[in-house]
């Protein structure tokens, strides 16, 4: 497996002068994460976790998800956040976009409480109706709205149909190892129980109980998953600053940043992706965003977005650039049949590969935005398995971290979250809040 960062269509935007001037900036950031010295560094667990991670909980993962392959037609996952996204973005990385409508010998799996919809809900809800479910919650605390409504409503859908004893059996829990509302919850009723490490922030977490145990029941390899993020871990941990993609990245993406490109847009060619890019804008966009300083983290999948969003990256401000995954491989193949007839004109597509098809629009449209003043950084990969899975992650987060300490901001704290929450909890009455309350109210009359 091999993981790539390619700076082909950088030129004319940065160069190895610009590099080289910060690269002390970036070897003493580097520093920062690796000896656990800068700010946050009790959320850096997720640095040795590849080769440092907690055997005993691994193998239960690995029980625990064939116990609930065995027992249950619907895994319902709920969290928000971290607590999903990452293992989402795995399911339809490592499987499909499809994946609960493709024939298979897995559970479906559905991920519920990211939201305070009544009608996204209640979809879930019906869709469980009349088959065996199992549910995982995934929470820290236990107290977070979204993911403790959802539990406590699931939570009564299973008892009053498995009774207190059945549900015991179907419902999983992880969350904080010896405190928080939840794992008091969690050990009187006698659930199973996995960890949310207190060194792992949300976002850095999929590589956790957090992310594996949903991981596993859909039928993918977290060994593959893991050794990936342990080859890259081995990788760019011993790499010189210039030498090393990851560090390399978060260099780049700081360049640009000063220049104006203050919008990142992170671009992939297969739908497949497209979660993956959405785990990646929360671990950039809350590492990132504070300080009134960061990148905004953006994301499309081309090329149905140059469709809609096409235009104006081509032509519009020039505040942006593009980062874009490059799946060299696919596990399918498809070929263009001739026509006869040729009624749309594309004979000259006839026998050739989509793969190759879609791999050519990709570049073609990489020439045109950069003619169109767009910088494009691209990371290869072979392929969309659990392997490359685990290492982009690691790739992602180390950058991250870097990058972060590069900007001058504390990359593990997410302070700006908060504010929501106490709004939302003073209007909705929740005992404390009562000052607050009675000021949104007087704000909003006005």
């Amino acid at each position: 497996m091999a993981l790539r960062l390619n700076e082909t269509y950088l030129g004319g935007f940065v160069s190895s002068a610009e590099t080289e001037k910060i690269a002390h900036i970036a070897e003493a950031s580097f520093e920062l994460v690796k000896t656990g010295t800068g700010a946050g560094s009790g959320f850096l667990g997720w640095v040795d976790l590849p080769v440092n991670y907690d055997r005993e909980e691994y193998d239960r993962i690995k029980a625990a998800s064939a116990k609930i392959q065995k027992m249950c037609d619907v895994f319902v996952v709920i969290g928000i956040g971290g607590s999903y996204l990452g293992a989402r973005a795995a399911v339809e990385f490592c499987k499909s976009p499809y994946y609960n409508n493709l024939k298979k010998d897995t559970p479906e799996i559905y991920f519920a409480g990211n939201s305070i919809s009544s009608s996204a809900l209640s979809d879930i809800v019906r869709i469980c109706e009349g088959r065996d479910v199992c549910i995982n919650v995934i929470s820290k605390s236990g107290t977070t709205t979204e993911p403790a409504v959802t539990f406590r409503i699931f939570r009564e859908i299973m008892e009053r149909k498995y009774g207190e004893e059945g549900a015991r059996e179907r419902i999983f829990v992880t969350t904080d190892r010896a405190k928080g509302k939840l794992k008091e919850f969690s050990t009187e009723k006698g659930y199973e129980t996995f960890v949310v490490p207190d060194d792992i922030g949300g976002r850095y977490s999929v590589l956790t109980a957090v992310g594996l145990l949903p991981i596993a029941v859909a039928g993918i390899d977290i060994d593959a998953m893991m050794k990936g993020a342990a080859d890259a871990r081995e990788k760019y941990l011993k790499a010189p600053v210039l030498e090393n993609d990851a560090v390399r990245y978060a260099m780049l993406r700081n360049i640009l940043y000063n220049k104006g490109k203050i919008i990142e847009l992170l671009v992939s060619y297969e739908p497949a992706a497209q979660m993956f890019t959405e785990w990646w804008k929360q671990l950039y966009g809350e590492s990132e965003g504070k300080d009134e300083k960061g990148l905004y983290p953006a994301s499309v999948i081309f090329s149905t977005d140059l469709h809609s969003l096409g235009q104006y990256v081509q032509s519009g401000l020039r505040t942006m650039f593009e980062t874009v995954l490059d799946f060299k491989k696919s596990a399918d193949t498809v070929v263009v049949p001739d026509d006869p007839n040729n009624i749309d004109g594309l004979n000259f597509l006839s026998g050739k590969e989509l793969h190759d098809v879609n791999r050519m629009a990709m570049t073609g449209t990489l020439f045109a935005h950069n003619d169109g003043g767009v910088p494009n950084i691209l990371i290869e990969a072979d392929g969309r398995d659990a392997e490359n899975f685990g290492h982009l992650v690691y790739f992602f987060e180390l950058a991250c971290a870097v990058s972060g300490y590069m900007l001058g901001v504390n990359p593990f704290d997410q302070p700006g979250v908060e504010a929501y929450k106490k709004n939302m909890y003073a209007l909705l009455g929740k005992p404390g809040y009562e000052e607050q309350k009675a000021e949104l109210e007087k704000r909003m009359q006005n």
